[in-house]
């Protein structure tokens, strides 16, 4: 979130993407963006865990449930959905050209992109 926060003091639109399955380090991330008067758009990826594990090739999910891999979100430890994200996708009911038109949908409404 830090680092983030310098690009966008540069004047850099920036797109971050963490595994970060607990609301409150999600909504301390949101905190210090606005606290800085800094615009904040979380983009829950929905993805559900049939369609995670489907889509492994390091074959984690596997190891996790064979217990070689501990604290494994959505195996042993939670998901905490974002409660309102302000981009809610869903991996196994849009296509990528869907999901990256929704973004862009967004961030234009925003005034951060433009069609130039």
């Amino acid at each position: 979130g830090e680092i983030s926060k310098l690009f966008v003091d540069s004047g850099v639109l920036v797109l971050s993407s963490f595994i970060s399955p607990y609301r409150r380090d999600r909504d301390l991330v949101r905190q210090i963006h606005e606290d800085a008067g800094m615009e904040f758009i979380e983009v829950f990826v929905d993805c559900s865990l049939e369609a995670a594990e489907s889509r492994d090739p390091k074959g984690l999910y596997k190891k996790a449930r064979a217990g070689e891999i501990k604290n494994f979100t959505g195996i042993d430890d939670p998901y905490e959905a974002p409660s309102v994200p302000e981009i809610h996708l869903h991996t196994d009911q849009q296509s990528l050209e869907e999901e990256v038109a929704q973004i862009i949908d967004v961030l234009k409404a925003r005034g951060l992109i433009s069609d130039k």
